[in-house]
């Protein structure tokens, strides 16, 4: 593994990856690494190629890259999620793989939570409180719209009273200020990290904020056809909107530096105050400990 005493090495590939239970998560660009926190202090890793539909050609292609990603996102995301629990526990079994029908339908439940809570209810709310005041479509679907920002808002302000949540939140700014600390190409340690912010451009918070104002936009031009039709269509556009999300975080982080652009993704680094908490040392040695397990998975893969 490399040392935190090494040179600064440039990469072009944009790290990634999201706090979970007592550790990190780093998406390299052929592996993923997870790094958590045994309850007697130790630090313990695993490494896994990424799937191959993930990083195939349907990748390099404008919107249906969104949703893959958004796809990968949940499968790969459950699968550290699940690592960094059985660490956390002291667990000694957390190298077994997750069967396939677990995975399915845990993700089933979880997209269908996500989609009834931001999507589906709004919806109701708005038909049932607002649709008898008002004629406009347009007026309808953006009180839909304010209403489920309003919703996702209150899911997060919340979920951060939960001690255990604000751990997670803690791991989470780790991560960020991790990142930060690889594409300022500085040595991975401690004390570069803590030169960072918490917050990041590419923060999959900022995701789903882009996520609730394309769906505004998308929504308010299909007008408003009867209420099972609504539904539907809530359903079926996801993919739409998550695509169209993902190409305005990718163009607002090529393009960090405009001052249009800052200004655009100034809400969504505010929003992530929410969604991140001051991390301690031990917090920022597991994030440096994943970020370099990501980079040697990625290098073993090159040179295999």
């Amino acid at each position: 593994m490399a040392s935190e005493n090494d040179p600064p090495h440039a990469h072009s590939f944009a790290y990634g990856g999201q706090a979970v239970i007592e550790g990190v998560m780093i998406r390299g660009e052929h592996a993923v690494s997870v790094a958590a926190r045994r309850p007697d202090g130790a630090i313990k890793t695993i490494s896994y190629p990424l799937p191959t539909w993930v990083t195939g050609r349907w990748r390099k292609i404008a919107l249906v890259r969104g949703t893959l990603i958004l796809l990968e996102a949940m499968v790969v995301g459950l699968r550290a999620l699940t690592f960094s629990a059985q660490v956390a526990a002291g667990e000694d079994n957390n190298e077994e793989p997750i069967p396939f029908w677990t995975i399915a339908l845990t993700l089933l439940t979880s997209l269908g939570l996500a989609i009834g809570l931001f999507f589906v209810l709004p919806l109701i709310v708005t038909a049932g409180l607002v649709d008898r005041f008002v004629e406009s479509s347009i007026v309808s679907n953006v009180a839909e719209g304010v209403i489920r920002l309003a919703i996702f808002f209150a899911y997060l302000g919340t979920i951060s009273f939960m001690p255990t949540i604000r751990r997670v939140f803690a791991y989470h700014a780790a991560e960020h200020m991790t990142v930060h600390t690889l594409e300022a190409n500085l040595p991975l340690e401690p004390s570069n990290v803590r030169l960072f912010p918490a917050a990041h451009p590419r923060c999959g918070t900022a995701f789903l904020l882009t996520v609730m104002v394309v769906s505004i936009l998308v929504f308010a031009l299909l007008g408003t056809p009867d209420l099972p039709l609504r539904i539907a269509s809530r359903i079926v556009f996801i993919p739409v909107i998550a695509g169209i999300a993902y190409e305005v975080i990718r163009f607002n982080g090529k393009h960090s530096g405009n001052w249009i652009v800052r200004m655009l993704s100034g809400p969504s680094l505010a929003l992530q105050a929410l969604t991140t908490r001051p991390p301690d040392d031990d917090q920022i040695e597991v994030a440096i400990v994943a970020m370099r397990t990501a980079i040697d998975a990625d290098a073993d893969h090159v040179a295999a």
